[in-house]
């Protein structure tokens, strides 16, 4: 198991994310309760600038290991930057005429 995860991180580590992901969803296979495969693919996804599903993926590994720092640091600092990004976005909106409704 320790041998897929460190291969996982090197593969990461080198850019290879497709790697990474297929060593990290191997891990999880073999131990359903690896919190660090979960942040592994994670990690996988904040490559592919997927925010949300990184979210998703950190807080699955907190529900397994709730004294999983860096899942929890993942976590809170995802939940930052959404919010930031969707407070962003609202701010970005014109705003509607008095009376007019909104989309």
């Amino acid at each position: 198991m320790n041998e897929l995860l460190l291969a996982a991180e090197r593969a990461l580590s080198y850019g290879l994310a497709d790697e990474a992901e297929r060593l990290y969803r191997r891990a999880a296979v073999e131990d359903p309760a690896s919190s660090l495969a979960l942040v592994g693919l994670a990690r996988v996804a904040l490559e592919r600038a997927d925010d949300a599903g990184a979210l998703d993926l950190a807080r699955q590994a907190l529900a397994l290991e709730p004294a999983n720092e860096a899942a929890a640091r993942l976590a809170t600092r995802l939940e930052e930057v959404l919010r930031y990004r969707d407070a962003a976005q609202a701010a970005a909106q014109p705003a509607a005429p008095k009376g007019a409704p909104r989309p």
